[in-house]
């Protein structure tokens, strides 16, 4: 039987400058429009989530793909994740240097099947493999040196497709001057990223914090609460805030196809789409 589909997109939690928020959620809406499209045409979940995130990979507005901050050694090291909830399968890599689009290749791992989370060297040399082209690392860097660096977000997509199948995937290019092969929850399934047959979820956030309390899967599991999603979306960011002091923010969609987000900063651009709906955003 059909359900309900529905996309929901987020820009990253934090403290933005007020005067990149109107370019920050064009960013958003258009990337959802991308994803909204795909399941119109009778395309997954999982292709939705991923045609979402290469798309904010590519805008250097956000801390994914290009435009990432650097590591203190000056490179940029990106995460991703991405989760099929409907066949409990998932691919991730971390701490890749030479990947425009880590979800593409976060992909191919899913696919692949043998491994869940390949890292640095390793998930370059898989990428070659399995037929990706390698980038120049300075081609991620933007603005060019000597401009002045915005402050970004962490990227995520959850999707719900006719056939009821919900996906979720994260990216990011990590918070700005961290140590060198430092890996945040973007990367790690059931942290920054998670989804089942129920429901789907990506996280953004302080990612130290939001990996000690597995933040993706606390929320799945309090979604069998059966309360209004909203309501439990900010039961988990208050988990967060609890047990971390720290920030972050989530969106989630259930089977039946209700988005919910949440955050506890100042601000998240968001980008939302249900059947029948008009896209919507919010900060």
């Amino acid at each position: 039987m059909a359900v309900a589909r529905a996309l929901v997109v987020h820009g990253g939690a934090g403290a933005v400058a007020e005067d990149t928020v109107p370019a920050r959620l064009l960013g958003c809406r258009e990337a959802a429009q991308a994803g909204w499209t795909v399941l119109i045409h009778g395309g997954s979940a999982v292709d939705a989530v991923e045609a979402v995130v290469v798309i904010l990979e590519d805008n250097p507005l956000f801390n994914a793909g290009v435009g990432s901050p650097p590591n203190s050694d000056g490179q940029i090291e990106l995460d991703a994740s991405i989760m099929d909830g409907a066949r409990g399968r998932a691919g991730a890599v971390a701490a890749v240097k030479r990947i425009k689009n880590p979800i593409r290749l976060a992909r191919r791992v899913l696919q692949d099947q043998r491994h869940i989370l390949l890292t640095a060297d390793g998930a370059e040399r898989f990428a070659q493999a399995s037929g990706m082209t390698l980038c120049d690392p300075q081609d991620l860097i933007y603005p060019p040196p000597g401009h002045r660096q915005q402050r970004h977000g962490t990227v995520g997509c959850v999707a719900l497709d006719r056939a009821g199948r919900l996906a979720a995937a994260t990216s990011t290019g990590g918070i700005a001057n961290k140590y060198p092969g430092r890996v945040g929850d973007s990367a790690l399934i059931g942290c920054g990223t998670y989804a089942n047959r129920d429901s789907g979820v990506s996280c953004t956030g302080i990612g130290e914090a939001i990996i000690r309390v597995v933040l993706a899967k606390t929320l799945v599991d309090l979604m069998r609460l059966d309360v209004p999603i909203q309501v439990t979306a900010k039961q988990a960011i208050g988990i967060l805030a609890e047990q971390t002091g720290d920030a972050g923010g989530l969106i989630v969609v259930n089977q039946r196809g209700d988005v919910g987000y949440a955050r506890n900063t100042t601000h998240m651009p968001v980008c939302w789409v249900r059947e029948g709906g008009d896209l919507v955003t919010d900060i």
